[in-house]
């Protein structure tokens, strides 16, 4: 089919940029993961994130925590790694188990290693319109629809979803560009009258097959940004096989997974050459 986003050929564009930049980099960049618990999905997002890695030659740095473990330790854990000059990068994988201060643990990363934009500071630059590090999930979508030429000014966008990573930075992002945006979640009543007669729906539920045929216009553009897994095979939110005869331009089944990671990346080597 011709309607679909080609994100294979743009992530290789950009991973092929980011090999020939690490090649002139006299220390190899560095990142670290921190996971707490034992989600499935997270584990399989975090080997994806590091293969991706191992790709273009940065250094991956995996801490794995067990849910029991008290707060302080991974708090100290962040603080060594922030004083770490061989890492430029540090992620702490979301969602956490809900016994955790995830506000707490998340400012505790400097802003410089921040690669998913989360602190507070971060986020503050971003809603101000400032020049800051962007979410991996974000990045991905606007690069996207920027490769792709599609005009955002006046068109109407629905973002369904509320998370740190994709809706909230979404929105300042997509405001900025002069689109008119709708956000839309589970406590949404009635998501379809909003769906119906958007331009552009971007879905970050996590439930597979959320986004029916029956909701979206003809001309409509899908962005799949869901992510869950079922059977253990990660799932988009969007019913593809249906949305897809009826759109007018789809992201494949796998969705946006490989231009996220291709922006995991390009936050890291954005981190690297900050601290220069």
């Amino acid at each position: 089919m011709n309607n679909i986003f080609d994100t294979v050929e743009i992530s290789s564009k950009i991973e092929e940029e980011l090999k020939q930049s690490i090649k002139g980099c006299i220390i190899r960049p560095s990142v670290a993961v921190i996971n707490i618990g034992n989600n499935e999905l997270n584990e399989v997002l975090i080997k994806q994130r590091e293969e991706a890695c191992n790709k273009v030659g940065i250094y991956f740095r995996y801490h794995n925590f067990e849910d029991d473990t008290p707060e302080l330790t991974i708090i100290n854990k962040i603080k060594e790694l922030n004083n770490d000059d061989y890492v430029n990068g540090i992620m702490v994988q979301l969602p956490l188990p809900e016994k955790y201060n995830e506000k707490r643990i998340l400012n505790t990363i400097i802003n410089s290693k921040d690669i998913d934009g989360l602190t507070d500071i971060n986020v503050g630059r971003l809603m101000s319109g400032r020049k800051t590090i962007v979410s991996c999930f974000a990045q991905a979508i606007m690069t996207l629809l920027k490769e792709y030429e599609i005009n955002l000014e006046g068109k109407e966008i629905v973002i369904i979803g509320k998370d740190k990573l994709i809706a909230r930075p979404l929105l300042n992002i997509l405001l900025n560009e002069g689109a008119t945006v709708t956000v839309c979640h589970s406590k949404t009543i009635d998501l379809k009258k909003h769906t119906i007669e958007a331009d552009i729906v971007i879905s970050a539920m996590g439930i597979k097959d959320f986004i029916t045929q029956d909701m979206v216009k003809s001309d409509c553009i899908i962005i799949d940004a869901g992510c869950s897994l079922v059977d253990g095979k990660v799932c988009g939110d969007v019913d593809f096989n249906k949305v897809s005869k009826k759109v007018s331009l789809i992201t494949p089944k796998d969705g946006i997974t490989n231009i996220v990671l291709a922006s995991f990346l390009k936050n890291i080597l954005l981190c690297y050459n900050n601290k220069k």
